[in-house]
């Protein structure tokens, strides 16, 4: 029976702890189901988030005049938080191909695990900068223009990319694990440790996702106050209508941020925060399993934020947009050509 049940020992006073055993079918007698959600995500998200943050990118590096804005820096930190983690997925891809069977080196598997929360967190105070620029940008113009220069912005950046780094450094912990006679990744390696696991999830919630949340939704609130105090003061004249035109890509870009938020991280964060306390609690094996299955939907949406986030650049950047349109142009223009070409290639070898 004890290769069946999986010892969990809960901390609850200073020197009292319970030990818990839950059988193993509450991990893994639904991997199954595990291994094809994740499989049909990841085929979906890798080509998509690949190619649009390697695209946008390029797109941004294109844009000289642009390159020098705080918005541009804090989107490209974003775009190439994305693109690092879509080189992950091919090789959890071919994990979950391999009926979950690890048969890369175990610093691999590591660098994996730790990408995923890297990409989570810095893609979310990314998102939480750019609706401070945003909202001082609309606001407080003149202080925006003294404040957000692009050399603060870098640093701001390189700041949030330390500040994320070193938090998640104990994801470093988890590698390749035996199960079943076969190498595992992505399990946790050791039961015993599922009350730090929630201690460190509580963090995370709080410092990665609820006060970036709050924060946005305070710009956005703030923002949406300006315009309907300045919707009264509209005119006729170009000014009016360039700054009406800042202000609905303003209130666009928060709003999408927003629901960003709403649909690719509020669930995450829920959802494994029960799973945890349904694990360190010892509740019901039915309830475990369906949190369980929970967690892996919500976390393929939090995964999904890489492809949502190239849609914000797009949206929220005119000079982005005319640029991609300038290259969607130039491609056909190039497929027009050549397909000219050949017709005149076969006309020729036709008449002799």
């Amino acid at each position: 029976m004890n290769d069946r049940l999986l010892t969990t020992p809960i901390v609850i006073g200073n020197n009292t702890s319970v030990t818990l055993e839950l059988p193993l079918e509450c991990f893994h007698g639904d991997d199954a189901f595990k291994y094809r959600i994740y499989t049909f995500t990841y085929l979906l998200v890798f080509p998509v988030a690949f190619l649009c943050n390697i695209g946008a990118l390029a797109v941004f590096f294109l844009q000289i005049s642009r390159r020098n804005s705080p918005s541009c820096v804090v989107m490209m930190n974003l775009a190439i938080s994305d693109g690092s983690f879509s080189l992950t997925l091919p090789l959890r891809l071919v994990y979950y191909f391999r009926d979950g069977v690890w048969d890369f080196p175990d610093w691999l598997c590591r660098l994996c695990v730790y990408g995923f929360y890297v990409n989570l967190y810095t893609s979310i105070l990314f998102l939480t900068l750019l609706s401070i620029l945003r909202w001082l940008a609309v606001a407080q113009p003149l202080r925006h223009r003294s404040l957000a220069t692009p050399t603060r912005s870098l640093f701001v950046c390189l700041g949030v990319w330390l500040f994320v780094g070193v938090s998640s450094v104990p994801f470093l912990s988890n590698g390749v694990t035996n199960r079943a006679g076969l190498p595992r990744c992505f399990e946790p390696s050791n039961f015993s440790s599922w009350g730090r696991i929630l201690i460190l999830n509580y963090v995370g919630v709080a410092v990665g996702f609820l006060f970036p949340f709050f924060t946005i939704i305070a710009c956005y609130s703030r923002i949406v106050q300006h315009l309907t105090a300045r919707s009264g003061l509209n005119s006729s004249s170009p000014s009016s209508i360039v700054r009406h035109r800042n202000r609905q890509r303003s209130v666009h870009l928060v709003a999408m941020v927003t629901a960003t938020f709403l649909l690719c991280f509020l669930p995450y964060h829920v959802i494994r925060s029960l799973h945890l306390h349904a694990v360190c609690g010892g509740w019901d094996c039915d309830v475990v399993m369906a949190l369980q299955r929970a967690v892996v939907v919500t976390l393929c949406l939090a995964a999904s934020n890489s492809v949502v986030n190239p849609l914000l650049y797009y949206y929220s950047t005119r000079t982005f947009r005319d640029k991609m349109r300038d290259a969607h142009s130039s491609l056909l223009s190039s497929r027009v050509g050549s397909f000219r070409s050949g017709l005149v290639l076969m006309r020729r070898r036709n008449t002799t």
